[in-house]
């Protein structure tokens, strides 16, 4: 992957997690105790990172067959 990409899906990945952290905050935040808002933000963060991270994996993999797959056309095409 280029360095451009992983920068970009980085910052994505960050303020995506934020954002998620703070509407937990927003949804919960003063019905319960801090500790119990702050042990259900990290576990909705922990969350969008797993699916984020088997996201990040899938377009890796999708990419991957897509340049296997145009090499050997190429090669098909250069015999």
């Amino acid at each position: 992957m280029q360095i451009k990409e992983i920068i970009i899906y980085g910052l994505v990945g960050i303020s995506s997690l934020t954002m998620l952290a703070y509407t937990v905050h927003m949804f919960i935040g003063g019905m319960v105790s801090e500790q119990t808002e702050n042990l259900v933000m990290l576990g909705a963060v922990l969350i969008g990172a797993v699916v984020l991270g088997i996201l990040a994996w899938d377009v890796i993999r999708r990419r991957r067959n897509y340049e296997a797959y145009m090499a050997e056309s190429k090669e098909d095409d250069n015999t």
